[in-house]
């Protein structure tokens, strides 16, 4: 089939399907051209097999799915594709707080040279339906979500509405800690403290939802499987390009019962292992205890003395930035402490929250913008695929 006599993505005859191991990697030779950074292409696909079995994603919690033409004669042609990672999120509603399937959507890709025929849209217009009863096992998958990094606008035709997304970033430091007015105080974390950490932060979400609210609220859980995914991407990136794995992988400020602490990943995006611009300490998510038994400069010294340590962490390797997502009152206050100048940033192209709404499958409607819909509480960084 040549590209002059392809399908248009209307076709009744496209259908959505998973890959074979082949297929896999022929759309992993070319989203990696785009997608691989620093990385080797060849590193690149040793990522992604080695993320296949990282504990969210084996034993089926990734899938992949291809949009494919089975009427050619000869192999399939591959026209689109994408990833989606089953995630326990709660919502509150009618009362009740509910455990559901939520599945994160990523890897949206379509070949260079089967672009602008609609198979991007007709990709998520079938996968978006599919995953309303994909793995429920029980239960039910009340929404799902992806991070655009092509607007507002694309995902909303198939049901992904934008939610809000802003960031703040702060410099990374050189520098002796103990030198710091905050970081004495503060302690590293390192894998083996995150489990805890993980299973007390799931109470404190579910603490916060209010099932009377009079719209739905979601989140989806920072449990300790979630994190441990983000941390495999940046051991297996680190080793290929620096020849070690980072260690710290947090911190936290406080007594308990009001302690504050926050899980983080570094993700390098400049081509050039050797250069820091671009490349981030992103948050993954920040965690307090009592909120409303501390004031808000309380919360903000203690969170201070966290991101501190990301700071130094982020320079010690070859990170521009520490960058929080769609921060919290206190956390805007702590990152202006470290620096004066951070200003929160409205995204509107990249890395944009879109959500599309599944509710019980009787009260959804994906033409109706999912912020109207539901409210989305903790959308952090974590949520990332």
């Amino acid at each position: 089939m040549t590209s002059t006599n392809l399908l248009d993505g209307t076709s009744p005859y496209l259908k959505l399907t998973h890959p074979s191991d082949d297929e896999k990697v022929a759309q992993w030779k070319k989203n990696g051209v785009f997608w691989k950074g620093a990385l080797t292409i060849e590193a690149y696909l040793k990522r992604e097999r080695y993320l296949l079995e990282v504990p969210l994603a084996r034993d089926g919690g990734l899938t992949h799915w291809i949009l494919v033409d089975p009427s050619g004669s000869g192999s399939r042609k591959v026209l689109a594709g994408c990833e989606t990672l089953k995630k326990k999120a709660l919502v509150a509603h009618n009362g009740l707080v509910e455990d559901v399937v939520c599945h994160g959507v990523g890897s949206v890709f379509s070949p260079t040279e089967f672009r602008s025929r609609g198979y991007g849209v007709r990709l998520m217009q079938e996968v978006g339906s599919r995953l309303r009863t994909w793995q429920t096992n029980g239960t039910h998958c009340a929404f799902s979500v992806l991070f655009s990094d092509i607007g507002k606008l694309f995902y909303a035709k198939s049901g992904w509405h934008p939610f809000p997304s802003a960031h703040i970033s702060i410099p990374a430091i050189t520098g002796d800690l103990a030198g710091s007015n905050f970081s004495p105080q503060a302690k590293e974390l390192f894998a083996g403290d995150l489990a805890e950490l993980c299973a007390i932060d799931e109470q404190l979400i579910r603490a916060e939802l209010n099932p009377y609210a009079l719209k739905p609220i979601v989140a989806i859980l920072p449990d300790i499987s979630t994190i441990q995914w983000h941390h495999a991407r940046e051991e297996f990136v680190g080793k290929e390009l620096l020849g070690s794995v980072p260690k710290v992988k947090g911190a936290i400020f406080g007594e308990e019962g009001k302690r504050v602490w926050c899980y983080w990943t570094r993700m390098w995006y400049n081509d050039d292992p050797l250069q820091r611009k671009g490349n981030t300490l992103h948050v993954l998510r920040i965690a307090a205890e009592n909120v409303s038994a501390q004031s808000t400069e309380d919360l903000a010294v203690a969170l201070a003395a966290v991101l501190r340590i990301a700071q130094h962490e982020a320079k010690s390797w070859r990170m521009e930035q520490v960058q929080i997502w769609n921060p919290a009152p206190f956390a805007i206050v702590a990152a202006k402490t470290l620096d004066p100048h951070a200003e929160i940033i409205h995204r509107e192209t990249e890395s944009i929250t879109c959500l599309r709404w599944y509710g019980d499958g009787s009260d959804s409607d994906s033409t109706i913008p999912a912020t109207d819909q539901c409210d989305w509480i903790a959308n952090e960084k974590y949520g990332w695929c």
